[in-house]
């Protein structure tokens, strides 16, 4: 095993300086927990950013990764392979959309639902949400609300802006001109804003009235993690085109945006694609997710631990608890960044999305007493 701090010093040499990293390396993981390089345990409760949803290195994902990796890894998107078709039928399923087009991340799910709306409606105007995030690339970042991360890049084709969860600010907003609304129907990089139920009936209703697509950014709430499969299902509102990604594929990398048949149908050979999408391994791996989360009732689990999780915390008295399922937002009065520091070395990784606000978003495997045990820690610290 590398030095950790000889590591550290490679990095800064050898690797864009693009990411704030913490002080430590890990080596190993197993459900909830993850090892360092000094063989340390710690309680996960960022889990990827949301990614490793059914635990690190859970047995029957690794299985069918070994597996498929042993029979065919990639042949790129010239050619037929099962598991893509298997994972697109499974996707419409869960999700009530008819197609899928596969990609790479989160980001790129909403590249191609952007270039999906301005080839079926011929409109480039979009109306996104104060507090948004949806992504880093070019087209994503324009509908990314946070000023830092687009100053450096202007000009961008942006997005018009609205405050979330008001429903009167999208009907003043969205008129027979706009392409798409785009919202998170919880946002959880501003910090786990849950809308009122009936905010994303409005939006449905809204761009039904004015001709506009429903796109919904599920890419962080989507698998279990709100406590239902897709958030939207809290609202009961079907989109027109949903983005997916992080918890898709257990932790390798892939995303997915699926629409109804005939917003699909505006895409033709040759409209858009990627080399990597959808190839055997990645379909495998997602398809072993979807099984886990069936199989283990990790939806459910979802609820429960995240009813769990709240309450535990609203103990702290802090400010405020927020979320849905296990995507839960803490405001606190106290530094949030340095006390997440202070929790590392305590074996507790967690992430300020704030300089007042915490995020926790743990496996949906999480225990009631790795819970508690984190829950206990933030408690000490504060």
């Amino acid at each position: 095993m590398m030095d950790k701090r000889d590591l550290m010093k490679r990095e800064s040499e050898s690797i864009f300086q693009t990411y704030g990293r913490q002080d430590v390396l890990l080596v190993r993981g197993r459900g909830a927990r993850v090892w360092d390089s000094d063989g340390k345990e710690y309680l996960d409760f960022v889990a990827g950013i949301a990614v490793n949803s059914i635990g690190h290195c859970h047995p029957k994902l690794v299985e069918a990764v070994s597996r498929q990796a042993a029979a065919l890894i990639h042949t790129s998107n010239l050619y037929y392979t099962e598991n893509q078709v298997l994972l697109a039928e499974e996707l419409n399923g869960l999700t009530g959309m008819e197609r899928a087009y596969f990609c790479n991340s989160g980001a790129e799910s909403i590249e191609a639902a952007l270039k999906l709306v301005r080839r079926g409606t011929g409109k480039e105007r979009i109306v996104a949400a104060e507090r948004a995030f949806h992504g880093r690339t070019l087209g994503a970042l324009a509908l990314t609300y946070k000023s830092a991360y687009r100053e450096p890049f202007r000009p961008l084709r942006e997005a018009q802006f609205v405050p979330y969860n008001n429903g009167e600010a999208l009907k003043e907003a969205v008129t027979a001109k706009t392409g798409a609304v785009i919202l998170e129907p919880v946002q959880g990089e501003a910090g786990v804003y849950v809308p009122e139920e009936d905010y994303l009936r409005t939006a449905r209703d809204v761009c039904d009235d004015r001709g506009a697509l429903l796109i919904l950014d599920e890419v962080q709430t989507g698998f279990g993690r709100t406590g239902r499969w897709f958030a939207k299902e809290h609202s009961g509102v079907q989109p027109d085109i949903i983005c997916l990604a992080k918890a898709l594929a257990g932790g390798l990398p892939m995303g997915a945006m699926l629409a109804r048949g005939d917003i699909a149908g505006a895409f033709q050979k040759g409209d858009h694609g990627s080399t990597f999408a959808g190839g055997p391994l990645i379909c495998a791996a997602a398809l072993a997710v979807i099984e886990v989360i069936k199989e283990e009732g990790l939806v459910e689990r979802s609820r429960e631990m995240g009813a769990r999780l709240k309450s535990e915390l609203e103990k702290l008295k802090p400010r405020e608890v927020r979320g849905l399922g296990l995507i839960v937002g803490v405001d606190l009065d106290s530094d949030c960044k340095e006390l997440v520091e202070k929790a590392l070395r305590r074996g507790v990784l967690i992430n300020n999305t704030g300089e007042h606000t915490l995020r926790f978003i743990p496996p949906l495997v999480v225990t009631e007493e790795e819970i508690d045990r984190v829950v206990a820690v933030i408690g000490e610290l504060i």
